[in-house]
């Protein structure tokens, strides 16, 4: 419909990037059969693409298992940062459904882990006369790529920027930290996004109050966080800032020491 946007060339704009990663994929692929692993694998890759597409955005690629989402690449007037954060909790939603699929069927499918983040970069048409991509570059993608591996670190599901969080003051959110990424030198500040219903999930009101006090260097977060722990047993997050409080570590502040 628009031909001229096929010609090598690009732009920068603010834009919102999704990263997603299957936890123990490789793992996964060298233990399964091509015959059951390409069918699982391309049946979530179709799934997980249409609740992207379905919230707005744009696949950018395919690394594997990992899905690069962009929003924001084509209107300037919607809420690209909303989207992004909408469609990370419905991928959310979607993958938890998808693994107990798999494992009626015997298949150890891991958890899928997101990055959200918002930011300046270039988009546009990469390559040569041979081939070219419609891609997007910058710091603002590595960010959001980090964000998805940060995961890992604190037991969570989904990381976003603060960046992008500032863009959704309708959003709950939970504060994570104020995170230096691997190789960086200022911190980004971090947040779990949080469902609208979390029956018997964990208190987020009683997490505020005790990030509060850890971030503050109150001595008394370390008792908050043990609190939470013993009484929502299955959060992470709870779990991470009170092991971390217990070895001697203290405010929000979290330099990693890994991708």
């Amino acid at each position: 419909d628009e031909p001229w946007r096929l010609k090598l060339g690009g732009e920068r704009r603010s834009l919102t990037f999704l990263f997603t990663d299957i936890e123990g994929f490789t793992t996964l692929s060298e233990q399964t059969e091509p015959e059951v692993l390409v069918p699982a694998l391309n049946d979530y890759l179709n799934r997980a693409s249409q609740v992207v597409l379905d919230h707005g955005g744009i696949i950018d690629k395919f690394i594997g298992d990992a899905i690069v989402a962009v929003f924001g690449a084509f209107d300037d007037t919607v809420n690209h940062a909303q989207q992004a954060v909408d469609c990370a909790l419905a991928l959310d939603d979607f993958a938890h459904a998808f693994i107990e699929e798999k494992r009626a069927e015997g298949m150890d499918f891991g958890r899928t882990r997101i990055g959200v983040n918002t930011g300046t970069a270039i988009i546009g048409n990469f390559g040569g006369d041979l081939r070219f991509d419609y891609t997007s570059i910058g710091d603002a993608v590595n960010t959001a790529a980090r964000l998805e591996g940060a995961n890992k670190y604190f037991g969570t599901c989904i990381c976003v920027a603060g960046s992008t969080v500032d863009l959704c003051p309708d959003s709950l959110m939970r504060p994570i930290g104020e995170i230096v990424l691997k190789g960086k030198e200022d911190d980004v500040f971090t947040f779990e996004p949080v469902p609208e219903v979390t029956p018997d999930a964990y208190s987020v009101a009683d997490y505020a109050a005790a990030y509060a006090q850890m971030r503050s260097n109150d001595p008394d977060a370390v008792e908050s966080f043990r609190e939470l722990s013993e009484n929502w047993p299955d959060d992470p997050l709870s779990a991470f800032h009170l092991t971390r409080l217990q070895t001697g570590e203290t405010g929000a502040r979290i330099v990693m020491d890994e991708k």
